[in-house]
C-alpha cells in the first residue's frame, strides 16, 4: 500500500508528535508499505532548525526506509498568536508544490496529522484527485486550544476557523484522535461516528536496567534516599509550567525532594526565572532516545501539569513514557477529562490551578514509597494493556487495509 503522510513535525530522534509520526512511518515501511512523508525540517520543540538543515530549503532524504520530503518553514524568534499563524501558513504554502508532485505517485491513503490544520485542504484535495482515501489524525484540536489559551481572541476569526474545521472534518474518510474524549469531540464537530477512530499514542514497553537508572541519578547528583520529581517534555503554553515552579517553591524546605525539569520550548526561560534561587531544582536539555528511558526510570514521581482550558483538546504524549517507566504520576486535570481518567488509576489528580494541592500531592507521595510502587505498577499494567506500540500500530494497519478503496469503487461519499 502507498501511504502519504503529511506532518509538520518529523524527527525520529526527539520526543513528541515528530517522534510518533516517525515511528509510525518506519513501522509501516518495515511491514512492506511504501511510505512517503511531507514534513518541515526538524525544529520542534526547541524552535530552532536542526543541525544540517535549512529553514528555507526543499530536501528529500531516505530515513530508515521512509521517503521524507522536507518543505520550508518560517520559525519565529518570539512566540505570539499571529506569529504562530504565519509559521503554520508558511509550511502549508511551501508544501503545495510537494503535494502536487505526489499526484503522479498515486497514493492509496493520504494521512494528515493535525496540527497543522492548514495543510488539510490541499492534502484532502490531493486525495480526491489521486483517487486516494483521506485520513485526518488529530493530536491537538489546535483551533479550540488557540482560543482557549488566548493566543487568538477575535470572535469573528473563531467562527471562521471553527467553520472551516467542521467543513474539513466532514470531508475525511477517517478522522482519528488519541483519546476517547477527543474522538467524541470529533463526532460533535460533525464527523460521522462510523468514520471516527481511536488511535492512541503508544510506547515501546521495555525494562530499563536498575543500574542505568541509578547511573542517571548519580549523574544528576541525586542523594541516596532522596525523591526525584521529574518533568520531561515540551515547555510551551499548554503545559501549565507555572505549577512546577509553584510546587518547587512551596517544597523548598524539603531537602529530600529534588526537582528535574527537562525539555525545551518557549516557556523554558520563564520557568527558569521562576525557579531562580531554588537549590533543589535543576534543568536539563532534551535527552536523546538512548538516554531518555534511563531518565524516566531514574524518577520517583513524574509531574504532568496541564491547563484546565485545554483539558480535552489535547492529550499529553509524554504520558505514555511516564506510564511505561512504572512510576506514579501527579497531574493537574479537570474531573471527567481523559487525562484525569487515566492518571486516577496510576497516580494523583489535582484540580488545575490549585498549586497547594499539586505540591501536597508530591509531598505525600514522596513520603510513601509503598504507594509509589503500587501506583507505578498500575500505570505499567495499563500501558501494557493499552499502549503497546505493535498492538496499536497493528490495529492501525488493519484500519488502513479496510479503508483502501477497491478497484472501480466509487469516490468519496459526501457527508450527510
Amino acid at each position: 500500500m502507498k501511504i502519504l503522510m503529511v506532518s509538520l513535525n518529523y524527527a525520529p530522534e526527539l520526543t513528541g508528535i515528530g517522534k510518533y509520526t516517525a515511528e509510525q512511518a518506519e513501522w509501516l515501511a518495515a511491514r512492506g508499505h511504501e511510505v512517503r512523508v511531507v514534513a518541515a525540517p526538524p525544529y520542534y520543540p526547541a524552535w530552532r532548525i536542526g543541525d544540517g538543515y535549512r529553514a528555507w530549503q526543499y530536501r528529500r532524504e531516505m530515513l530508515r526506509g521512509v521517503d521524507v520530503w522536507r518543505a520550508p518553514v518560517w520559525i519565529p524568534a518570539r512566540q505570539s498568536g499571529v506569529r504562530r499563524l504565519l509559521h503554520l501558513a508558511s509550511f502549508a504554502a511551501s508544501t503545495l508544490p510537494v503535494l502536487a508532485r505526489q499526484w503522479f505517485w498515486r497514493p492509496d491513503v493520504v494521512f494528515m496529522v493535525e496540527p497543522p490544520l492548514m495543510c488539510t485542504p490541499a492534502a484532502t484535495l490531493l486525495a480526491r484527485l489521486a483517487g486516494a482515501r483521506a485520513w485526518l489524525h488529530v493530536q491537538d484540536y489546535e483551533v479550540d486550544a488557540a482560543f482557549a489559551l488566548g493566543l487568538l481572541r477575535h470572535p469573528a476569526l473563531r467562527r471562521l476557523a471553527l467553520g472551516l474545521e467542521r467543513f474539513l472534518l466532514r470531508r475525511q474518510d477517517r478522522v482519528s484522535s488519541i483519546s476517547p474524549n477527543m474522538v467524541a469531540l470529533a463526532v460533535e464537530k460533525g464527523v460521522l461516528p462510523a468514520r471516527a477512530v481511536l488511535l492512541p499514542n503508544w510506547t515501546v514497553l521495555h525494562q530499563t536496567p536498575p543500574a542505568a537508572a541509578q547511573a542517571m541519578r548519580a549523574e544528576l547528583g541525586i542523594p541516596e534516599g532522596a525523591v526525584l520529581a521529574l518533568y520531561s517534555g515540551n515547555m510551551g503554553a499548554k503545559q501549565g509550567l507555572e505549577h512546577l515552579a509553584a510546587a518547587a517553591r512551596q517544597l523548598r524546605d524539603r531537602s529530600d525532594i529534588h526537582f528535574v525539569f527537562c525539555g525545551d520550548g518557549g516557556g523554558r526561560a520563564d520557568l527558569q526565572a521562576a525557579c531562580a534561587g531554588l537549590p533543589s531544582v535543576q534543568f536539563l536539555p532534551l535527552q536523546s532516545n538512548a538516554r531518555f528511558p534511563a531518565l524516566l526510570a531514574a524518577a520517583d514521581i513524574h509531574l504532568l501539569p496541564q491547563r484546565a482550558d485545554v483539558a480535552d483538546l489535547v492529550m499529553p504524549s509524554k504520558l505514555t513514557g511516564m506510564l511505561a517507566s512504572g512510576r506514579p504520576v501527579v497531574t493537574t486535570a479537570a474531573h471527567g477529562s481523559a487525562l484525569a481518567g487515566v492518571v486516577a488509576q496510576c497516580g494523583v489528580v489535582v484540580p488545575p490551578g490549585d498549586d497547594a494541592a499539586f505540591a501536597q500531592a508530591i509531598a505525600t507521595l514522596a513520603g510513601d514509597a509503598g504507594r509509589r510502587a503500587a501506583l507505578g505498577a498500575a500505570g505499567l499494567a495499563w500501558a501494557r494493556a493499552n499502549l503497546d506500540r505493535d498492538a496499536v500500530l497493528g490495529q492501525f494497519e488493519q484500519a488502513l487495509h479496510a479503508l483502501r478503496r477497491p478497484a472501480g469503487a466509487p469516490a468519496f461519499e459526501p457527508p450527510r
